[in-house]
């Protein structure tokens, strides 16, 4: 990974952590799939797109309703649990 590369994820946590009021380190609980059968979503304000059969690493688990995931492309949002699978 490059200085340059580096620096931009730091500040895409650091943007991460002020948006969602989140505190301490950024840490992978597990990884969960975005359900296949599932329709595609455009994301909108603090929800994570989603694309069928993607792979999201879970950072929080907020309530009965959301979990904190992060997709490949470093970006964060809350996604519903009723569309994701465990691996």
């Amino acid at each position: 990974m490059t200085l340059k590369e580096c620096k931009k994820e730091e500040k895409a946590d650091k943007e991460f952590q002020k948006k969602f009021k989140f505190k301490g380190s950024i840490k992978v609980l597990t990884q969960m799939m975005v359900d296949p059968a599932v329709t595609e979503k455009k994301g909108g304000g603090k929800n994570l797109p989603l694309r069928r059969g993607e792979i999201l690493d879970v950072i929080q688990f907020t309530s009965q309703e959301q979990v904190l995931c992060r997709n490949s492309q470093r970006r964060y949002g809350y996604v519903p649990r009723a569309v994701l699978l465990h691996l």
